[in-house]
């Protein structure tokens, strides 16, 4: 029974980490209404780079986090404006398609890089064993650092003058241009702080599991459970979604071929659209 009980705290844990990921894609779609399809290629180059600041360039492993998310923040203004910016007020399937083709490239070059060989990042941290069961340190360490992160997003968003600045344009964005907020730009700003997220993730999610070029796609596919299960737009309810999808994992682990987790997982995101369109843990009043 303990061992059952053990396996759910674990889910939960890693759950944390998919719901980090999980906030910048919702955050990004939120403030200008954009699928990002190079979510899963950000949280890769996430990985890749603490590979090598930790294990090429021996930099400490978790103090090697914090560039990551700063390059990744530049890196998502710089596809802002490469990608995203022209379609922005357009028909959604522009946002996809461009976000789609700046995402093969990516993983084209990341492949003629790297090609599809396993990588991994040595983290070795003390856990805590009881009953015959350890709690893993880097999972433990995972989800502090997300904890971390989520509150210090919260308080940029509600505490800060760019923070309201990116719910106001959210909210309503002719509403904050009348008011002299210069949209463009805070717009450049949703979507490197976004990228950011995912980046952040992607080297949290290196602590924990070894990883190629193409791992993005699952991470990313998760990342759509949670964004579901926690409502489109929502940070917070991310955040929820992703404890929820660990704790469905955690579940599932001991009674079932890890094969079919996703299967599971997807069952669940289909009932949950059906059920509840507007997200499990969407409190917004309407």
């Amino acid at each position: 029974m303990f061992g059952i009980l053990a396996s759910i705290l674990d889910g939960v844990l890693v759950g944390a980490v998919y719901g980090l990921a999980a906030m910048g894609l919702t955050l990004i779609w939120g403030v200008m209404n954009v699928i990002n399809l190079t979510h899963g290629a950000m949280i890769v180059a996430g990985m890749f780079g603490l590979y090598y600041l930790a294990s090429v360039a021996g930099a400490p492993t978790y103090a090697a986090i914090p560039p990551i998310g700063i390059a990744g923040f530049l890196f998502g203004v710089c596809l802002y404006w490469i990608s995203v910016h022209r379609v922005i007020g357009r028909p959604p399937l522009m946002s996809l398609l461009a976000t789609f083709a700046a995402n093969l490239v990516l993983i084209g070059l990341g492949t003629a890089a790297w090609g599809t060989v396993l990588f991994n990042v040595p983290v070795s941290l003390p856990g805590i064993s009881y009953q015959g069961y350890t709690f893993t340190g880097t999972h433990m360490m995972a989800a502090v650092l997300t904890a971390v992160i989520a509150g210090l997003l919260y308080l940029f968003l509600y505490r800060t003058r760019q923070g309201k600045a990116i719910r106001a344009v959210a909210g309503n964005r002719e509403a904050a241009e009348l008011n002299g907020i210069p949209t463009t730009r805070v717009l450049a700003l949703a979507f490197g702080l976004g990228v950011a997220l995912a980046c952040t993730s992607g080297a949290l999610i290196a602590t924990l599991f070894p990883f190629t070029v193409l791992s993005g796609a699952a991470y990313q596919l998760k990342s759509f459970v949670v964004t579901v299960l926690g409502g489109l737009g929502n940070p917070a309810g991310a955040l929820l979604g992703g404890v929820a999808l660990g704790l469905l994992e955690g579940l599932m682990t001991p009674f079932m071929p890890v094969s079919w987790t996703l299967i599971a997982e997807f069952v669940v995101f289909v009932i949950v659209l059906i059920a509840f369109p507007g997200g499990l843990f969407n409190f917004r009043r309407s």
